[in-house]
């Protein structure tokens, strides 16, 4: 009784030091301009900044049949069964059996056989005391790895929205990309007639016709390989959404004719409150969190450990009275000798932490560097929008000049072609930093947590599936 009372007192204690969330070292603002002057607002379902029906169907039913958010809800649950079977460890335990046989019983030569009925009934019980907390804080492990699957779940959809929009903006670039060249496939092929034409009178050198079948074949060339290009993009949007392909298509045939562009986004001006909007990084302190209990569950190991057993036996037969035994009483163990295994564990547990909080620090770090370098492109990308926009411009209407001037004899095929070369390069860079732009946005957003909020639910597929069928 002794004993169970001080397992009893004890058992409030808890081995192993007590965990406090790292503080992030970040500087106090960011490095790199801010769009917007650093407004703050939430940016849940940040895709209908785009004003893109297409773009959010896309995220919808991407989100409603993605077996990545399947495989990490299992990963939940798993995490969830490994906390119940932690706790079950510092709860009494009951368990009971029981027995009937018959026998043919013969006890001396001659004598009538007789048939013996046996029962017998078995209960037992254990209890070990959480005397210095081992099972406390091997459950506070399970939960924070609950919390850190949880997060997991929310980083998931964050990186499968962003990567369908990515995708889905590709897609819509790569057919600009495809019309620009068409229409120059287009020009070419009359220039090519009207070249053959002049070859054939003898006005032109045939060398200019050479020239000109080589530019034509070459954008042909280039055309059919800007067509597969959009082919693979179309691929990719079906694994990631998992539509059917041709239904896929025909919604993709209502989409918009330029680039989607976002009305606006919001940055926070404090790079530690963007900081707390990333799930990664609280999955990452979570885990430092269970790394943190497991050292208190491996100093606990070192301590004695306090046990409560008891048993009753019930057993009968037709030939004899009911017996009943019983027992009960506690065990106290207690570890002498074990060649350093305890310590080690011990060790290995605090070596496991520190592991876990460098892979937290550098997870801060890189997470700013992936803000401020997003930051940096995005700044880049729109400065560069107003002068890449003029060139193509100009350099269309140097070709379109140049061309009239070919017409009148004025100007060589080789001018014309070089001119042409300048004014498809330009409106190709165009249409590229307009995509760029786009997916840089895109990468901020998934950088600051794409809308994510701390304390948000996981949901299971099926209850995904029906939001999302909601939503549309």
């Amino acid at each position: 009784m002794a004993l169970l009372a001080l397992g009893v007192m004890l058992a409030g204690c808890a081995a192993g030091p007590e965990y406090h969330p790292p503080t992030p070292s970040v500087a106090a603002t960011w490095q790199a301009v801010v769009p917007h002057d650093g407004s703050v607002s939430a940016m849940v379902n940040w895709w209908r900044q785009f004003d893109d029906p297409v773009l959010g169907r896309l995220i919808v039913q991407a989100e409603a049949d993605s077996p990545s958010l399947d495989k990490a809800w299992t990963k939940i649950e798993k995490a969830r069964a490994t906390l119940t079977t932690t706790r079950a460890g510092g709860l009494p335990s009951l368990s009971g059996s029981g027995s009937l046989s018959r026998a043919r019983q013969q006890t001396t030569e001659g004598s009538a056989p007789v048939l013996a009925t046996s029962r017998s009934a078995d209960l037992d019980a254990s209890w070990e005391v959480d005397l210095f907390g081992k099972v406390r804080r091997n459950a506070q492990a399970a939960q924070a790895r609950i919390d850190a699957r949880v997060d997991d779940w929310h980083d998931a959809r964050v990186s499968l929205a962003a990567e369908v929009a990515d995708t889905y903006v590709q897609y819509r670039a790569c057919g600009l990309l495809a019309q620009a060249y068409e229409r120059e496939l287009a020009s070419m092929t009359e220039t090519e007639k009207a070249t053959a034409v002049a070859v054939r009178a003898g006005f032109t050198a045939p060398s200019d016709g050479a020239l000109a079948r080589a530019s034509l074949a070459s954008t042909t060339s280039t055309l059919l390989s800007q067509r597969a290009e959009c082919e693979l993009l179309v691929k990719s949007l079906v694994n990631l959404t998992g539509f059917d392909e041709a239904a896929l298509r025909a919604l993709m045939a209502h989409a918009g004719a330029q680039v989607p562009q976002p009305a606006a986004l919001a940055v926070p001006s404090v790079p530690a409150q963007a900081l707390r909007q990333r799930p990664d990084l609280a999955s990452s302190e979570r885990e430092l969190a269970a790394s943190s209990a497991e050292i208190g569950a491996a100093v606990a190991d070192l301590y004695p450990s306090l046990s409560l057993t008891g048993s009753i036996t019930v057993s009968a037969s037709n030939l004899s009275s009911s017996v009943t035994t019983w027992s009960l009483g506690p065990s106290l163990s207690i570890p002498i000798f074990d060649a350093g295994k305890r310590r080690a564990a011990v060790d290995s547990a605090q070596a496991s932490y520190r592991s876990a909080l460098a892979d937290y620090r550098q997870s801060v770090r890189d997470a700013v560097k992936e803000i401020e370098q997003a930051l940096v492109r995005l700044d880049s990308t729109a400065r560069r929008a107003d002068q890449a926009g003029q060139a193509a411009q100009e350099y269309r209407r140097y070709f379109e000049a140049t061309e009239v001037n070919w017409r009148a004899g004025g100007a060589s095929l080789l001018t014309l072609e070089e001119a042409r070369r300048s004014a498809l390069s330009a409106q190709v860079d165009e249409i590229a930093l307009q995509r760029n732009r786009v997916q840089y946005w895109i990468a901020l957003y998934k950088a600051l947590g794409g809308g994510w909020q701390p304390d948000s639910p996981a949901l299971p597929p099926q209850a995904v599936a029906a939001q999302q069928a909601n939503n549309q």
